[in-house]
C-alpha cells in the first residue's frame, strides 16, 4: 500500500514539493551533534516527497559505527527512494567494553541513558530538518533491536512504530509495557548469537532474552488474541500478524538466515509501515 504516492504525484505537478534544508550537517562524513552524542543523517533528494520527510532510525548493532550505515548499508536506498530520512546514531563504548554500544535493560551499566539519547536525536532531526515527527520508525539489529525493544516498552511514543531486527528483552523480562505499539520483529531461525530463545552471557552474569516470551508480552500489552490472524509461508520470509489487537499491532518475521539483516527487509518493512493504520 502506497498511501503517499498519489498525493505525491498531484504536488508534484503543481510544483508543491519538499526540498531538503541547506546547510547543517546530512553525510557520512558530518555528524550531527547534539547535548549528549552525535548522529549522522542521509535525507532523500529535493523533490522526492510531496510532505516533510518520514525518518528511519536504525540502531547498529554491538561495535557497529553511525557513520557506516549511512555510508554503505545495503537496506539505505530501500528507504532514501522511498521519500525516507535516515538517521543512524552513534552507540558510546563502556567501561571496559570492546567499542561502540548501547545501554539496554540486561543490568550492565552504561555511560549514558540511551532511552533519553535516541528522543534527544529524534527531536535534533525533526527541528534540524523539518521531517515528520508523527511519521518516525523506529529500527535497530542486535544489541540496537534490543534498545528498540526497551524503548517501544518504556516510551511507546517516542516512534509511530517499530521494527527492531535481531535483538530482544533481555533477562528479567519486563513484565508489563507502558503502552500499545506497531512492531514489525525480523529474526534468523539459525541465528546463534542472539537465538529465539535466549542464552547466557559473561559465565550466567546476564542472559539475551526469549523472543517468543517477548512476543506474547507485546499481545497481551496490544490486547491481541493468542492466534496469529494473518500468517503466510510463500516466500522468503515466514511471517505472522496479529492486526485484529485493541490497540496497535504485531508482526512477526522469520528467515532461515542467521545474525543479520535479511536481503529484503527494506522494501518489506516500508511496505507494512506504510500499510499499518495510524493510531487514533
Amino acid at each position: 500500500m502506497r498511501p503517499f504516492s498519489g498525493l505525491t504525484c498531484l504536488l508534484a505537478a503543481l510544483g508543491f514539493l519538499w526540498a531538503a534544508p541547506a546547510g547543517a550537517c546530512p553525510g557520512p562524513d558530518a555528524p550531527c551533534e547534539v547535548a549528549d552524542g552525535e548522529y549522522f543523517i542521509r535525507l532523500p533528494e529535493p523533490g522526492g516527497s510531496a510532505m516533510r520527510p518520514p525518518l528511519m532510525v536504525y540502531l547498529h548493532g554491538a561495535g557497529g559505527q553511525a557513520a557506516d550505515v549511512v555510508r554503505s548499508a545495503g537496506f539505505l536506498d530501500d528507504f532514501l527512494g522511498r521519500g525516507y530520512a535516515v538517521l543512524a546514531p552513534q552507540g558510546l563504548a563502556r567501561e571496559g567494553g570492546r567499542g561502540p554500544n548501547w545501554g539496554v535493560s540486561d543490568g550492565r551499566i552504561h555511560p549514558r541513558d540511551d532511552q533519553a539519547f535516541i528522543g534527544e536525536v529524534i527531536d535534533d532531526a525533526v527541528a534540524r530538518f523539518d521531517l515528520d515527527r508523527t511519521r518516525v520508525l523506529l529500527t535497530g539489529f542486535s544489541r540496537g533491536g534490543s534498545l528498540v525493544w526497551d524503548i517501544a516498552c518504556a516510551d511507546p511514543a517516542m516512534a509511530s512504530a517499530y521494527a527492531p531486527i535481531a535483538g530482544g528483552f533481555w533477562r528479567p523480562h519486563p513484565t508489563s509495557c507502558n503502552g500499545p505499539v506497531r512492531l514489525f520483529h525480523t529474526h534468523g531461525f539459525t541465528d546463534g548469537t542472539v537465538p529465539l530463545e535466549g542464552r547466557p552471557l559473561g559465565g550466567g552474569a546476564v542472559a539475551q532474552g526469549d523472543i517468543y516470551e517477548g512476543l506474547q508480552l507485546w499481545r497481551g500489552t496490544n490486547g491481541c488474541g493468542a492466534r496469529a490472524d494473518w500468517q503466510d509461508t510463500s516466500g522468503p520470509f515466514w511471517r505472522k500478524a496479529w492486526t485484529a489487537c485493541a490497540a496497535g499491532m504485531l508482526e512477526f518475521a522469520l528467515h532461515a538466515g542467521g545474525h543479520g539483516v535479511p536481503a529484503g527487509w527494506g522494501p518489506m518493512v516500508v511496505d507494512w509501515y506504510e500499510g499499518s493504520p495510524a493510531e487514533d
